[in-house]
């Protein structure tokens, strides 16, 4: 399936909250992140799939080294 990648949007943040190695926390912002309010999302719902999946896919972390 393919997902909205917009900066800011549901597989975006989890992507990037997978990269950065955070806590599995489905949100997403109205606008580019967080240039708009920070909208938790629910399980069940499309944006929730859309962040699942931005999260399961990211294959590149952070160095913190």
């Amino acid at each position: 399936m393919k997902y909205d990648e917009r900066h800011g949007g549901p597989y975006d943040r989890g992507s990037a909250d997978a990269y950065y190695r955070r806590d599995f926390n489905p949100h997403y912002f109205e606008g580019n992140t967080g240039s708009g309010p920070r909208i938790p999302i629910e399980e069940g719902t499309p944006e929730y799939a859309a962040y699942r999946e931005g999260y399961l896919q990211q294959e590149d972390f952070k160095d913190w080294g």
